[in-house]
């Protein structure tokens, strides 16, 4: 007797997503787009692909993105230097035109192009239009002093109607974080902090931030133990210990979920498709901030960080 042609494996896969199928439908889920996830070739393709996936089964996917990586390059390609403070960017004017160029020319209308492949769904907006996002000059506390970061904002108000009819209207927004002053005056807004800020103004079910590592350190670099699980008030203790560039992303999963945003996880972008692992599996790919929960732990993977496209190069 010939075995039949065909496997079950697919089916019991696609099976094993309907409780998030069912629990995300017509639900709005943000994305905060960053790290390897926007530099590495193949990983760029898988999360275009991921938020495809999401439009045509019926979530209301909402992308925000950085660029760190690109403004970097750009700024070093220009002869201008590149300073962090606190894990954020110090931003000049001179700085703030590549910025600006960099987001919304170049890495916002590749993302859209990307996820346009699969169907005219992505549309691009910047916090400039119409209205979306006014921005207030920040700056950041190091080591007890407060550092000046130039024209870097945080958002100080969301107007989100031309981002819900774009939804309505059954299209994927892709958000560069730049907005504009109650002057006028165009700032870099951390993009995670202005994704966290629309999540709650849209009444998101959950918010998504890609990063570069498995999730958050109990103890890092000292411990391989990985934060599961975590509620806001525990996570708000370990805040003043982490590492700078874990700040922005774990404060803006605190704002989402003290805001109103069911559950907001931290998603290790170096894995391809993580943004459907996440979603659709009981594991996920990350760290979980949400309301009422003991903090949970596991042991950090052991598998190795895939290589880039550029390793992928140098190795052939």
């Amino acid at each position: 007797m010939n075995k039949p042609p065909y496997s079950t494996r697919p089916a019991q896969v696609l099976a094993g997503a309907l409780p998030w199928l069912m629990k995300y439908h017509g639900q709005v889920v943000v994305v905060k787009y960053g790290g390897n996830a926007m530099t590495d070739d193949t990983l760029k393709v898988a999360f275009a692909e991921d938020i495809a996936f999401l439009r045509y089964a019926g979530f209301k996917p909402v992308v925000v993105h950085g660029g760190g990586p690109q403004i970097s390059r750009m700024l070093d390609k220009l002869g201008i230097e590149s300073e962090f403070r606190g894990g954020l960017r110090v931003t000049t004017p001179e700085a703030m035109d590549v910025v600006r160029m960099v987001l919304v020319g170049q890495v916002q209308r590749e993302l859209v192009g990307l996820i346009n492949h699969h169907g005219h769904i992505a549309v691009g907006l910047s916090g400039e239009d119409a209205g979306l996002f006014t921005a207030e000059a920040t700056n950041t506390v190091v080591d007890g002093e407060e550092v000046d970061l130039g024209l870097v904002g945080e958002v100080a108000r969301v107007r989100p109607e031309a981002v819900l009819d774009l939804i309505e209207a059954g299209r994927v927004p892709v958000i560069s974080s730049v907005a504009p002053d109650e002057d006028g005056v165009v700032h870099n807004v951390n993009a995670d902090t202005a994704a966290a800020a629309l999540a709650v103004a849209l009444g998101a079910q959950k918010m998504l931030v890609l990063t570069d590592v498995e999730g958050l350190y109990r103890d890092w670099p000292d411990s391989d133990d990985v934060i599961q699980e975590i509620g806001p008030d525990a996570l708000a203790e370990l805040m003043p210990s982490l590492d700078s560039g874990m700040v922005p992303k774990m404060k803006a999963c605190h704002v989402a979920v003290t805001g109103g945003v069911p559950r907001a996880t931290v998603v290790d972008g170096r894995v391809p498709h993580s943004v459907l692992l996440e979603l659709f599996t009981d594991e996920g790919v990350g760290t979980q901030v949400l309301p009422g929960v003991e903090t949970k732990l596991r042991k950090a993977y052991s598998y190795e960080e895939p290589e880039t496209a550029d390793e992928q190069e140098e190795d052939a």
